[in-house]
């Protein structure tokens, strides 16, 4: 059988679907269950030849600055169509629903082969925290879930991440496949722990709580460290221990100097800086990352809880990692990695609360036998190797390639040329030199290419029509709303004007009478004044 394992993240990229992927290659190699080969975008300066199987590496864009370290694989190079359709895979195993799976249907087109999907993260709270636009947004989970559809089985790695699919708006069936972990079964030996805490704070008889994942919000970790400010302001002494890097560390470890907690923190050089908080007991010590994986199971082994209070994990490989060490863990109850936990038996599920965990971790830190107890049951039933969960995934394949050939699976078209696929490479390499390509495109560059166009060029064309027709009617009102205004403006002004001069006219009117009417007085007075002086002199002589 030959298997071609697709994702957009691979070593040197270090997170948990690029460690599935690369075990899948590994133990398929290995224990010759397949023959392997893994596409993957290219990093530069990356040695992909030091892998025991072939690894395609295509070209990439940086966007490492926009979607948090990883960059963007253009999956319509035509060597990398090329070199994976001459593998002639019997079965295309895609980890990623964007980038990874357009490749996939692109190969499926080439070869005929089955391909199976695995739905590792919520990508919707992914791309809400990238993308701000809520219609980009939109447009982005309808194109995952689309390219998901388009595939021939879908495998979830838990229940929960299955009906976060569903939610998405995926209506197809899915089978719950769970990943595995590369602890072997069983706590590291004395001098394996000594070597991973050497230096730190760890004193006997004090409960270590663990954490060891990307140190991130969403993580669940602000909860971690309300829970921690609550004990230690009981005065209950622990130490909780964080391993791993990540956006939110300066400001986690902030936050911890504020709420008065004490905190260590390992630098780069290997130097451990300590702050004293005004608390009276416990401490938090940011570890920072670790690679080396029995370093990690040291971690796991030496901890008396794993705190992993995540709702955004899927599975939650670190759980089994912790149950492999016999490490029981405090969970969400609900959560997708609660799944197969029972309470006080194989590990401890709690509300999302920080006094629910404050009040746990007193208990435990009271009695810790409880929790020691509860590891060994993790560690016998919810642990699973990465050999058996590859096993079992190559036993599907099997199954998925009968259905293939009792054609109980929808039998693809015929791919489009290699012509076509080579200019719409070189158009997006065109386009990559000079922006950053958002994710909805790729699905349009290649799938019903033409008829995107097209209907992309009459939406145009109808949009500026309508645009045009919209400005030319905005000027027509413009202009009729113009003339009749300047219509009632004169009229008003006419009627002012007559106004005026009707006032005018009777101004003077009454004017002239007044006029005529002192004039009128005038004489009358003159005359009034004659008379008596005339009466005055008459009286005058008649007394002479």
């Amino acid at each position: 059988m030959k298997v071609a394992l697709l994702n957009d993240s691979f070593p040197p990229v270090i997170d948990g679907v690029a460690n599935v992927v690369k075990n899948y290659a590994g133990i398929m190699t290995e224990e010759n269950l397949a023959e392997v080969m893994v596409g993957t975008p290219r990093y530069p300066g990356t040695d992909y030849d030091a892998y025991p199987y072939e690894v395609v590496a295509y070209k990439s864009y940086n966007t490492t600055a926009l979607v948090n370290g990883y960059r963007t694989g253009n999956p319509l190079q035509m060597h990398a169509v090329n070199a994976l359709a001459g593998f002639s895979p019997d079965i295309i195993h895609t980890h990623c629903p964007m980038v990874s799976t357009v490749l996939a249907r692109i190969l499926r087109k080439e070869t005929y082969a089955p391909i199976v999907f695995t739905y590792h993260t919520k990508f919707d709270v992914d791309i809400a925290r990238a993308v701000k636009s809520r219609h980009l947004r939109k447009e982005s989970i309808k194109m995952l879930v689309s390219n998901i559809s388009a595939c021939d089985e879908v495998w979830t790695v838990s229940e929960g991440a299955g009906q976060n699919l569903r939610s998405l708006g995926y209506e197809g069936d899915y089978r719950v496949v769970s990943n595995g972990v590369d602890f072997e079964r069983g706590r590291a030996d004395a001098d394996t722990v000594q070597r991973a805490v050497e230096g730190f704070d760890l004193p006997e008889g004090v409960p270590v709580f663990l954490f060891v994942g990307r140190i991130l919000n969403y993580k669940g970790l602000p909860l971690i460290l309300d829970a921690m400010r609550e004990l230690s302001g009981d005065g209950v002494d622990y130490r909780c221990v964080m391993v791993g890097s990540g956006g939110d560390k300066e400001a986690l470890q902030e936050t911890a100097r504020r709420f008065g907690l004490s905190v260590d923190i390992r630098e780069e050089d290997g130097s451990i800086r300590q702050h004293r908080g005004s608390l009276p007991a416990g401490k938090i010590i940011f570890v920072g990352p670790v690679h080396d994986r029995q370093l990690l199971r040291g971690w796991n082994t030496r901890a008396d809880l794993f705190l992993f209070p995540s709702t955004y994990d899927t599975n939650g490989i670190v759980v089994r990692e912790a149950a492999a060490c016999a490490l029981a863990s405090v969970l969400i109850e609900g959560s997708c990695a609660a799944e197969g936990i029972t309470d006080g038996r194989n590990g401890f599920t709690i509300r999302e609360d920080p006094h629910a965990m404050a009040a746990l971790l007193r208990d435990i830190a009271a009695h810790p036998e409880a929790a020691h107890t509860a590891g060994q049951h993790a560690m016998e039933e919810i642990y699973i190797s990465w050999e058996d969960s590859v096993a079992k995934a190559v036993d599907r394949y099997a199954i998925v390639l009968e259905k293939r050939r009792a054609g109980l699976l929808p039998q693809p078209r015929q791919g489009r040329s290699e012509q076509m696929l080579g200019r719409t490479a070189e158009a997006m390499d065109a386009l990559g030199s000079v922006m950053q390509m958002p994710w909805t495109i790729y699905e349009g560059l290649y799938y019903g290419m033409l008829e995107n166009y097209v209907a992309a060029e009459q939406k145009l064309h109808s949009t500026k029509e309508a645009i045009r027709q919209g400005v030319q009617e905005s000027i027509t009102d413009i202009h009729d709303t113009y003339h009749e205004q300047k219509a009632n403006l004169q009229e008003k002004t006419q009627a002012l004007s007559d106004n005026l001069r009707g006032v005018t006219d009777k101004m003077q009117e009454k004017g002239e009478n007044l006029r005529s009417g002192l004039h009128g007085l005038k004489e009358n007075v003159k005359s009034n004044v004659k008379d008596g002086w005339s009466k005055l002199a008459d009286n005058k002589k008649d007394r002479e």
